[in-house]
């Protein structure tokens, strides 16, 4: 998966002033740990990395360079946006490819990570700027504004002494002087938070402008988009066919055998009505097989159980009948209702799944775990098999990947030798149509 965030549209987090200033000094004063962090990882990693590159360590030093650079952009990035109540624009990283060295030079490859290791040493002065003017600027303000506290415990010489008032008036009044400070302390601290709005605010700026690229998150969610359609017509083809083959090898025999009998009926009624009774008997075993085999087939379209009475009704109707032993745990709020895409992906990733465990794997148990929360149903089919199932093409689990994909879901499958098999699929619940 291209990594994509934010995947929906964000909204911003009004904050009040007090909030705002308290937010945003707690960040500035993160920035001192933060720059030297991260300009100290840049730099050595980099120099490091290149320094060694021709003896091919240096190239999984840069990766691990860049890995660090990007675990802190992130840092940067939802403190900026902590701090603001706004959220950033989106940031893409590709997915890396290969295995070994070609996957190491994919991640090499990543344009942002190399726009988060420059962000990382740009960043540090302006960081540790703003640590240092933020933190003077308010700490001077405190002191000003409290000067008539403390300030007796100042060393005072007649021929040299009086501080700011003196140096502004020329005089050596003591009432002057705690005035002066006073008030220029108290306008640092007034200012203070229009102070620490701006510090931010460069920050912040500075990172939309490295730490995200909104060209290449749309351009990244448009390839997604086109890869999702193109599963979702792949998996309605392969749905399509797996019905018309159901249906030729169960009902439609049946039915041409029920077409045979009931024209043997037609001729034997006038000249043997006893062998017609026989052959009318077995006309309806044929027929009420027939509907049976499409309900079945019906019910792993949409039966009518989810449509009715949900997804933990149809998953215990389907773990009944499983020829070997289910265990269920469906962990769905009582009376909310899912999406229907997402009732509907979740049954037919169950119920595939259970087919292909009670063909293929000779488990005697199997065990499903469904549980949603904010984003997301997780689904979890585990079996005691003898493992070895796998996502490559042509096999079942390669059509399940493709009908997650059209609700933008993730599969996931373990399944060493000797077992056992995990199956983990992540149906996302946000942008499903209802």
């Amino acid at each position: 998966m291209t990594d994509i965030a934010p995947e929906r549209p964000p909204q911003s987090t009004p904050l009040r002033a007090g909030t705002r200033f308290g937010r945003g000094f707690a960040f500035l004063l993160g920035g001192l740990p933060l720059c030297i962090v991260a300009f100290v990882l840049a730099v050595v990693g980099f120099s490091v990395g290149v320094s060694t590159s021709v003896i091919w360590i240096g190239v999984p030093i840069l990766v691990l360079a860049l890995q660090a650079a990007r675990g802190l952009a992130t840092v940067e990035r939802r403190g900026a946006e902590w701090a603001t109540g706004r959220p950033l624009p989106p940031h893409h990283y590709r997915e890396p490819k290969g295995t070994g060295l070609g996957r190491l030079f994919s991640r090499l490859r990543d344009p942002q990570s190399w726009r988060d290791l420059l962000h990382a040493v740009v960043a540090f002065p302006v960081r540790l700027a703003a640590f240092i003017i933020s933190v003077a600027w308010f700490v001077g303000g405190l002191g000003g504004a409290l000067y008539v506290t403390w300030q007796w415990s100042l060393p005072r010489d007649d021929d040299d002494g009086g501080g700011l008032y003196w140096l502004l008036t020329g005089s050596r009044d003591l009432w002057g002087e705690i005035t002066t400070n006073t008030v220029l302390g108290v306008f640092m601290l007034a200012t203070s938070p229009l102070l620490v709005r701006g510090l931010v605010a460069v920050r912040a700026g500075l990172a939309r402008g490295l730490l995200t690229n909104q060209t290449a998150a749309l351009r990244a969610r448009a390839t997604q988009l086109e890869s999702s359609r193109r599963a979702a017509v792949h998996a309605e083809a392969q749905t399509l066919r797996r019905i018309e083959r159901d249906i030729h090898d169960g009902p439609q025999q049946r039915l041409v055998r029920l077409n045979m009998d009931l024209e043997a009926v037609t001729r034997r009624l006038d000249d043997n009505p006893e062998k017609a009774r026989t052959l009318v008997e077995e006309a309806l075993e044929q027929s009420r097989e027939a509907l049976n085999e499409l309900r079945v087939v019906s019910r792993g379209i949409a039966p009518p159980i989810l449509a009715d009475r949900g997804l933990g009704a149809a998953l215990a109707a389907a773990a009944a009948r499983c020829p070997i032993e289910v265990s269920l745990d469906v962990a769905v709020p009582q009376g909310k209702r899912l999406a229907e895409a997402v009732e509907n992906t979740a049954y037919f990733v169950v119920t595939e799944s259970l087919t292909n465990v009670a063909k293929h794997s000779q488990a005697s148990l199997c065990t499903v775990q469904v549980s949603t929360d904010a984003q997301r149903l997780l689904v979890q089919v585990r079996d005691n098999g003898v493992g070895g199932a796998h996502l490559g093409k042509g096999h079942g689990l390669a059509g399940l990947a493709d009908r997650l994909a059209t609700v933008e879901g993730v599969l996931d499958v373990v399944s060493p030798p000797g077992g056992p098999t995990v199956l983990t699929a992540e149906i996302p619940l946000a942008g499903v149509d209802s």
